[in-house]
């Protein structure tokens, strides 16, 4: 009988415990779930703001910022909301550094490219919206995040590169200045007239309004091939507009060549066959 009523004493005693945890930490735990909930839709309100206004101002700044103030931002909240249920806020936040300190020996790449970034950002070698030829690929930046700068191909390829690499390798911008050189060579046959193809090449260049007066264009034979005179052409235009008109003088001068009948060399191979009896 004694140990019945023993019995019955210590489940009444857990019964009590139960009810008073429940009583002092379910208020706590409630309204630290529903700041959780309210906090996390409050920031994603604030960085949805934050990015149109920093968008709108500096497309190259504001991805990598709204970024890093949602990670600063929510990091906040977990603390708060931790303190809230009754942790420690000091041994939360020794949790939260080993914890920090764990990933980041493991993620030693990410953190590379996260410095990347930084450097990127203050450096600016490029800017969202330039054409870069980086890694091996040319395209148009489209968006510099925390860890990754997202470059879209000319023909349409989306190429996501690491920061670090970009911070920590050569690359060419070639968006910086407004206008271009284009580089052009053309070759005539050796009976041909150098000065009347040079002048065929000019007039091509002076009739295209793509083509800027200043600085002049300059035809020169660029030397003497095994099978051809060289002609180095060099002509500045817009930096929009080089391939355009790279690609239409290389069609408007074969077409000029033939019609003035000034030949354009290519490789040939004689063979001659001898009978042997």
């Amino acid at each position: 009988m004694e140990d019945l009523f023993g019995a019955e004493g210590s489940a009444s005693e857990l019964m009590d415990q139960a009810i008073t945890l429940t009583m002092t930490y379910a208020p706590k735990v409630v309204l630290a779930i529903v700041t959780l909930i309210i906090g996390m839709w409050l920031i994603n309100r604030f960085i949805a703001v934050l990015d149109a206004k920093l968008g709108a101002k500096d497309p190259t700044l504001n991805k990598f910022l709204c970024g890093l103030i949602s990670a600063i931002l929510k990091i906040l909240l977990l603390i708060s909301v931790a303190s809230m249920v009754g942790i420690a806020t000091t041994s939360f936040i020794a949790i939260v550094g080993a914890a920090g300190l764990a990933v980041g020996l493991a993620l030693q790449g990410s953190l590379a490219n996260f410095a990347g970034g930084v450097l990127v950002l203050i450096f600016k070698p490029f800017k969202v919206g330039d054409v870069i030829d980086a890694q091996g690929y040319l395209g148009t930046v489209r968006e510099i995040s925390i860890l990754y700068t997202i470059v879209d191909t000319f023909d349409n390829r989306r190429v996501v590169i690491p920061n670090g690499q970009l911070a920590n390798s050569s690359l060419t911008n070639m968006s910086v200045y407004e206008t271009r050189r284009c580089d052009m060579s053309f070759g005539i046959g050796y009976g041909d007239d150098i000065d009347k193809a040079k002048s065929v090449v000019k007039f091509l260049i002076e009739e295209d309004d793509r083509a800027l007066t200043e600085p002049a264009p300059l035809i020169v034979v660029g030397g003497l091939g095994e099978s051809s005179v060289d002609l180095t052409v060099r002509a500045w235009t817009k930096s929009a507009d080089l391939w355009p008109f790279y690609w239409d003088m290389q069609e408007k001068v074969k077409k000029a060549f033939d019609a003035e009948g000034i030949s354009i060399p290519f490789p040939q191979r004689d063979v001659h066959m001898y009978k042997t009896e």
